[in-house]
């Protein structure tokens, strides 16, 4: 084929992700099909990002045939300089990413979401709200391909560190690389709070050994509420998607901003000068449609009581939230709408009550 040969000739850096990408597309679609289970992607996302990640960044590891089917290997067509000495800055990137992988896959594993039995809930009410033929239209063209496409994305810009000169690190890099891992510690205690939220809310009962940061005292008040709004939550309707977002955002970030990167057009000037920022513009768009899709289902389970946390809280900003708290205060509903979202102004169903 001709797109294979020009990949072949024209960038071999990519014939095996390529490749592995095609087949994980592929793999993910017939089991999704087999299982009558859409979330085959979703248990494979916390590894291909590192995956694709890791293969850029250690080329001079792989050999230069593969031995066996799908196995990473560094065609000979790539330059002697990236497949012959490590590249710092990839390598950083991949000790970011390796990093993101073992706290989502902990994140994954403890809310049972491995079991191959196990479908993400919005499948399921996406199922409701359309006809059979087109859920499978949009499990082929964007549960699988579509998903697999923006996974294999996010290993872009760790080809691009291992394509720029193999120089040592950069203040750049320093700089990013440490806020890379606080967000990345951030996203953790966020997710811990949801966990301890929803164990309370679901036992009744506080957890002594919760992780540091998710030691919150809940009550039989944010059980009625039935969604988790203190801790990181009181800023944030989402404050791991934030930091999800962010992360890939700084990793986008780290190659095109050292000494060693081309200049940038900025302000863009044209579509072609955004492919740089690809990764993280997928990413963020398919989280702000995802999140939209995520709200609707949760305000239609708690009406009052969520459309009150939208109100008051950010979406993702925690800057926001307290502008949000000044407009409603200007209405004189800020004690209301409070109550609703900190407070006790719950029925015994969680459903909420205006005041």
């Amino acid at each position: 084929m001709d797109f294979w040969r020009v990949l072949t000739h024209e960038a071999p850096m990519f014939v095996w992700p390529v490749k592995f990408c095609v087949a994980v597309t592929a793999t993910t679609y017939v089991l999704s099909i087999l299982t009558n289970n859409v979330s085959q992607v979703d248990r494979v996302w916390t590894f291909l990002p590192t995956i694709y990640t890791v293969y850029y960044a250690f080329l001079p590891l792989w050999p230069s045939v593969p031995p066996t089917y799908l196995f990473p290997y560094t065609p000979n067509t790539i330059p002697a300089s990236l497949r012959e000495t490590f590249s710092p800055r990839a390598l950083l990137m991949a000790s970011l990413v390796v990093t993101w992988m073992f706290r989502l896959s902990y994140n994954t594993w403890r809310r049972g979401l491995f079991s191959l039995k196990d479908e993400d809930y919005r499948w399921a009410v996406l199922r409701q709200k359309i006809s059979p033929f087109l859920f499978q239209v949009f499990n082929l063209f964007f549960v699988a391909i579509t998903q697999n496409i923006i996974l294999f994305l996010l290993g872009l810009p760790a080809a691009r560190a291992a394509g720029q000169p193999h120089t040592p690190l950069s203040t750049s890099d320093y700089i990013f690389g440490t806020l890379g891992f606080l967000v990345v510690l951030t996203e953790f205690i966020s997710d811990n709070q949801q966990y301890s939220f929803q164990t309370f809310k679901h036992s009744g009962k506080l957890n002594p050994n919760e992780w540091p940061g998710a030691k919150i005292q809940w009550t039989k008040h944010d059980a009625e509420r039935g969604f988790v709004t203190r801790g990181l939550w009181a800023w944030s309707r989402h404050p791991n998607f934030l930091c999800e977002q962010s992360f890939w955002i700084i990793i986008t970030l780290i190659p095109l901003l050292s000494p060693d990167s081309p200049k940038l057009d900025f302000p863009p000037t044209s579509f072609a000068s955004l492919t740089p920022f690809l990764p993280c513009l997928v990413l963020c768009s398919l989280f702000f449609s995802s999140t939209i899709f995520t709200e609707s289902i949760s305000k239609a389970k708690y009406p009052v009581a969520y459309s009150a946390y939208q109100e008051r809280v950010a979406m993702f900003l925690p800057l926001l939230t307290p502008v949000w708290g000044v407009l409603l205060d200007i209405q004189g509903r800020k004690g209301s709408v409070d109550s609703l979202v900190y407070g006790t102004g719950l029925n015994s169903k969680g459903k909420g009550k205006a005041e």
